[in-house]
C-alpha cells in the first residue's frame, strides 16, 4: 500500500484538528465547543452535501447505473446487519448485537464528506447521485435491527412502537434535512447552485474542520468505555468496515462505478452510524448498552476510516480498477 496516501490524508487541516480534539482531551485541556455548535455544524454539513447531490443528480440523469447503484446501497444496509448479527451473537446477547449490527448496517455522513473531501484533493471526481445513495443507507439498518430483537429475543414479541421506529428511522432531522436538501437541489439546479455557492461552497471546509475538532474531543472522551468493550468487539469495529468495503468494492466493481463513486460507495458501507441509530436504539431497545454500540463506532470505526480506511480502500480501487 502506498503509505503517502494515508500521510497525505493524516495531513488534512480536517484531520489534524480531529487529532487537535482528541490531543486536548487526553492533556486535560480545558478546550470545548459549546453544545449547539456542533449540532448546527453538521445541520449545515447535511444541508450542504444534500443540496450539492441534487444539483450533481439533475445534472447526471437518473441512468442505469444510478439505479443499480442506488438499489444496490440499500440491499447492503440491509445485509451488513444481519451478517453482522451473527457474528456478534458468538459474544454477545440478542439486544447487544442487533443494537451494534444496526450501527454497522448505517452510515456516518461525516466520514461520507471526509472522503469526498479526500478526493477533492486528489483532483478525482464523483457524481452526486452518491448523495442520494448516503440519504437511503440511513434509515433500513435500524428497522433491520429491530426485527432482529423481534425474532431472536426469547418470548419472540418484543413490544415496539412502531409508529415511533418508523418516524425516527426516516423522519429523523438527519435524514429529513438530507432528503429535503438533495430534493431543493434537483427543483433548482444550477440556478439554485449559483445562488447559494458562497454559502454551501465557500463556507464548507472551515465548517467541516470545526466538526471534526468536536469530533476529536467526543471521540477521546469514548476512548475509557473500550475497556468495557474488550478485544473482540475492537477487532468487530476494526475489522468489519474491511469486509464491508471489500463487498461494496466488489459491487462497485461489478456496476462499473468510476474510481471516485467505487470510494464514496465503499466508505459507506464500511462507516458506521453514531447519531441516527444509537437515538433510535436507545428508545426502542433500552436493554442493549449504549456504550458499546456507541464506542465502537466513534471510538474506533469513525478514526479507523479517516485515517487508515480512505487511503486503504482508494488503494485497492487503484488495483483493480485499472
Amino acid at each position: 500500500m502506498d503509505v503517502s496516501l494515508i500521510v497525505s490524508n493524516i495531513l488534512n487541516p480536517p484531520v489534524l484538528f480531529f487529532f487537535l480534539g482528541m490531543i486536548a482531551v487526553f492533556v486535560k485541556s480545558d478546550l470545548e465547543i459549546p453544545a449547539p455548535v456542533p449540532k448546527l455544524f453538521s445541520l449545515y454539513l447535511l444541508l450542504a452535501i444534500g443540496f450539492k447531490g441534487g444539483v450533481e443528480l439533475i445534472k447526471s440523469g437518473i441512468t442505469q447505473e444510478v439505479v443499480l447503484t442506488l438499489v444496490a446501497a440499500i440491499l447492503m444496509a440491509c445485509f451488513v446487519p444481519v451478517y453482522s448479527f451473527f457474528i456478534l451473537k458468538l459474544r454477545l446477547d440478542t439486544y447487544d448485537a442487533a443494537a451494534i449490527a444496526a450501527t454497522y448496517g448505517s452510515i456516518s455522513a461525516v466520514t461520507f464528506i471526509t472522503a469526498s473531501a479526500f478526493l477533492s484533493e486528489l483532483g478525482i471526481n464523483y457524481d452526486g447521485y452518491m448523495v442520494a445513495a448516503l440519504a437511503l443507507m440511513e434509515s433500513p439498518a435500524i428497522i433491520v435491527g429491530l426485527l432482529l430483537v423481534n425474532i431472536f429475543t426469547a418470548d419472540g414479541k418484543q413490544d415496539f412502537s412502531w409508529k415511533e421506529v418508523l418516524q425516527e428511522a426516516f423522519l429523523n432531522s438527519s435524514v429529513f434535512l438530507l432528503v429535503g436538501s438533495l430534493l431543493i437541489g434537483v427543483l433548482t439546479g444550477e440556478h439554485g447552485w449559483h445562488v447559494l455557492e458562497p454559502f454551501t461552497q465557500g463556507l464548507f471546509y472551515g465548517v467541516l474542520t470545526f466538526f471534526l475538532l468536536d469530533m476529536g474531543i467526543v471521540a477521546a472522551k469514548r476512548i475509557k468505555d473500550l475497556q468495557k468493550t474488550g478485544f473482540f468487539l475492537i477487532s468487530f469495529a476494526i475489522l468489519i468496515p474491511i469486509l464491508n468495503a471489500s463487498i461494496g468494492l466488489l459491487i462497485a466493481k461489478i456496476i462499473g462505478m468510476s474510481q471516485g463513486d467505487a470510494l464514496l460507495f465503499a466508505v459507506l458501507c464500511a462507516s458506521a452510524s453514531y447519531i441516527a441509530v444509537p437515538a433510535a436504539m436507545r428508545m426502542t431497545v433500552p436493554e442493549a448498552n449504549p456504550s458499546l454500540y456507541v464506542s465502537t463506532a466513534l471510538a474506533v470505526t469513525f478514526p479507523f476510516n479517516i485515517i487508515v480506511g480512505i487511503p486503504l480502500y482508494f488503494y485497492a480501487i487503484n488495483l483493480f480498477w485499472r
